[in-house]
């Protein structure tokens, strides 16, 4: 089946690469086409939990390389694929992205106009729990208006190990 339309629609677009990107058990957080000079460049960012590799990246890329060629979805223009992680400054925006930063310093914006930095203690569906300046804080997902990683040159050592999930599936800091 060929569609000879050019999806600059990223509903479409992304509903065609998420199955591709979920074969390998990653998420598609991303898809965006931008123009570059006379070709366009498709930008899609995947991730997973624990992260993924360079060569997680190659095998994503050679997968939805074929699959547009295949499909003929880009139309007849030429274009550059671009498939990478998202950056460290991504916000904070599904539960997903609160679980991969467990133990991270966070910056958050609450709707009421309230700001609070705080370290990613547990998450679960609804909320994440912060360790605001020795204070547990409850944050509820619904309540964030924005939420942000901080970078950290001296993060605490033993924070980069992997979280273990609970029973009830709420993951906390080892």
């Amino acid at each position: 089946m060929s569609r000879r339309t050019d999806h600059t629609d990223t509903t479409s677009l992304e509903n065609f690469l998420r199955p591709i990107v979920e074969q390998f058990g990653c998420d598609l957080e991303e898809a965006d086409i931008a123009p570059a000079g006379r070709r366009r460049l498709l930008r899609v960012l995947v991730d997973r939990d624990g992260g993924i590799s360079l060569d997680d990246v190659a095998e994503i890329t050679r997968a939805i390389s074929k699959a547009l060629d295949a499909d003929d979805i880009m139309g007849e223009g030429a274009y550059v694929l671009e498939v990478s992680s998202p950056g460290v400054d991504r916000p904070l925006t599904l539960p997903r992205h609160w679980r991969r930063n467990l133990t991270r310093l966070v910056t958050v914006t609450l709707h009421s106009g309230d700001k609070l930095t705080g370290r990613i203690k547990t998450v679960s569906d609804e909320a994440a729990e912060l360790d605001v300046e020795g204070q547990v804080r409850t944050v509820r997902y619904a309540d964030v208006a924005k939420a942000k990683v901080q970078i950290e040159f001296n993060r605490p050592a033993g924070n980069d190990e992997p979280a273990e999930r609970d029973a009830d599936g709420t993951v906390e800091e080892n």
